[in-house]
């Protein structure tokens, strides 16, 4: 089992940066893919960013391109998400998920953190 604990969700006003936090713990040597996904109420749940563990790539979401920069610290089993120019748009629930597949490939997503707010007020 792998266990993700997330941080660094807030309020913040349009325009402005958060930074998230994914900190892995149990069997991380069997993950290949992290990265982060997120909802907004009334809609699906979204793929943002992705990382391989190995960190040699990477994937975003047209929506976050040029904006969001996922990165990973294998020493300390963390992924990150560093959000600028924040729009009210981002508003959602961010979530960090891992899996043993690639996060954009993989039929069912293997683990997840419990969420954090992002909340972007215009």
């Amino acid at each position: 089992q792998v266990q993700l604990v997330e941080s660094g969700g807030g309020l913040v006003q349009a325009g402005g940066s958060l930074r998230l936090s994914c900190a892995a713990s149990g069997r991380t040597f069997s993950i290949y893919g992290m990265g982060w996904f997120r909802q907004a109420p009334g809609k699906e749940r979204e793929i943002v960013a992705a990382i391989s563990w190995s960190g040699g790539s990477t994937y975003y979401a047209d929506s976050v391109k040029g904006r969001f920069t996922i990165s990973r610290d294998s020493t300390k089993k963390t992924v990150y998400l560093q959000m600028n120019t924040l729009k009210p748009d981002d508003s959602a629930v961010y979530y960090c998920a891992a899996d043993r597949d690639s996060l954009l490939t993989t039929t069912r997503i293997d683990y997840w953190g419990q969420g954090t707010q992002v909340t972007v007020s215009s």
